[in-house]
């Protein structure tokens, strides 16, 4: 996956080469089209107005005239009517003149080098120190022909130069200006769809779609959105299924207690009934308790992540007691418990919350299973964590129902809401609990066929 930076990086080089390309080509085309035939007619001129002055002058030395001319900034190549030839001021790269092309100058006709030079070269013909790119005319001297190839020495072109790299220059910062805003536009559409995407959620619209396929971090950021823009929608539902379920289960007790507190105001009451009532009215203030007391203890553990102690806890032997502790209503209902537990098994924990915990799994499988069913639980040990898993043989759950087994107030035993005691709140103080010990829980369960709870748990908290 290529990062932003990456991209950024590469679109930022490749604009200023493309945008560096397409000036060279666009001057390319102003130097061939423009400068070069005006190039070639200035030089041309000059030529023309060298070999006028020495055809005017026959008693100057033709040598000296031209090392003098030379010298302020030109090149020359004389060529005698024998077709030797001498060379005035800088060296030529490359003396690449052909025998027909000289002859065709001593016979009086002009070499128009700079002019027809090859375009293969781009701009750089500009620059190439060759007799080919050159300017030829005849010169009379003295009452003899002579063939005079002339161009400019390279420093007299810098008021040239100066015009195609300011063209240049101009072109490159202008092309990279516009690419850049195109560009800018491309990678910031995401993020403003990422804008109108949060001012929608915070206006509570939770059904965001975003149509965002970046594979980089705008990517990642438009994925980890739809999925906080999930789980916002989850926790709405979740929050008004919690007020809804709070408000469910406190009101019910209290419409129970006010029932049978005003049939205890009847004088003419049995005794029989009044301690019945009485019996409903201490039932229904004993759930009203223990509901209060498991939300309280749920806020506690979402807000207070440091209420745990760590002690060394030998989780082997309390479960061995739970069991024991459990053991009239494991006789009661004819179940078979099973166990495979180490002699002894340390970790460090908070003593309270590891029973909290292993105590809502075991009376969970006691509660849901079957009669004369079977209740397994094994402990086994890593190097770092240990493995615990309680099995039953139970009413099982659905697919569903597994999903929202941890959720607050939920029941999986639907059909015996009003036969199973319980506030819902059981699984999801345990998740909490393992959590704070920095570990997970799993659930594995077929319909009708059982359940089995996994925590991996760790042996040293960090």
């Amino acid at each position: 996956m290529k990062s932003l930076y990456t991209k950024f990086v590469v679109y930022t080089v490749a604009i200023m080469i493309g945008s560096g390309v397409i000036a060279f080509l666009i001057s390319n085309g102003y130097y061939q089209q423009k400068l070069k035939p005006v190039n070639d007619a200035k030089n041309t001129r000059i030529a023309l107005d060298i070999a006028e002055f020495a055809d005017r002058h026959p008693d100057m030395n033709l040598t000296e005239y031209l090392e003098n001319t030379a010298a302020v900034g030109y090149q020359f190549y004389l060529v005698k009517p024998d077709l030797k030839g001498e060379f005035f001021g800088s060296d030529f790269r490359e003396k690449n003149l052909s025998k027909k092309e000289i002859e065709s100058v001593l016979d009086g006709n002009i070499f128009h080098g700079i002019q027809n030079f090859p375009q293969s070269t781009f701009v750089t013909g500009f620059f190439a120190n060759e007799l080919q790119n050159s300017i030829g005319v005849p010169l009379k001297h003295d009452g003899k022909n002579y063939a005079l190839f002339i161009r400019p020495d390279i420093k007299l072109l810098f008021g040239e130069m100066h015009i195609l790299f300011g063209i240049l220059f101009v072109l490159t910062i202008a092309l990279s200006i516009v690419f850049v805003f195109i560009s800018t536009k491309y990678l910031v559409k995401p993020i403003r769809t990422l804008t109108s995407a949060t001012q929608q959620l915070a206006n509570g619209k939770f059904d965001v779609a975003l149509n965002v396929t970046h594979r980089d971090e705008i990517g990642q950021l438009a994925k980890s959105f739809t999925h906080m823009a999930e789980q916002l929608e989850k926790n709405e539902t979740t929050r008004k299924e919690f007020i809804s379920n709070v408000s469910h289960d406190i009101q019910s007790p209290l419409s129970n207690i006010k029932g049978y507190t005003n049939l205890l105001e009847k004088e003419d009451l049995p005794e029989e009934q009044k301690k019945q009532y009485i019996e409903v009215i201490n039932r229904e203030i004993t759930r009203l308790s223990e509901l209060t007391k498991q939300l309280l203890l749920l806020t506690s553990l979402d807000q207070n992540k440091s209420m745990i102690q760590p002690t060394e806890v030998d989780i082997a032997q309390q479960i061995r007691s739970l069991i024991r502790q459990y053991q009239w209503q494991i006789g009661e209902k004819g179940l078979m418990v099973g166990y495979t537990l180490p002699s002894s098994c340390v970790i460090e924990g908070d003593a309270t919350f590891l029973n909290t915990i292993f105590d809502n799994l075991l009376t969970n499988a006691i509660k849901y299973n079957e009669e004369g069913g079977q209740i397994d639980v094994s402990l086994r040990e890593t190097d770092s964590r240990v493995i615990l898993q309680f099995k039953d043989t139970g009413i099982g759950m659905t697919k569903e129902q597994q999903e929202r087994i941890f959720d607050r107030f939920y029941r999986a035993d639907t059909s015996r809401t009003h036969t199973v005691t319980g506030t819902g709140l059981g699984m999801a103080i345990v998740k909490s609990m393992v959590q704070l010990h920095h570990g997970s829980i799993s659930i594995d369960s077929e319909l009708d066929e059982g359940t089995v709870f996994t925590i991996s748990l760790p042996k040293q908290l960090k």
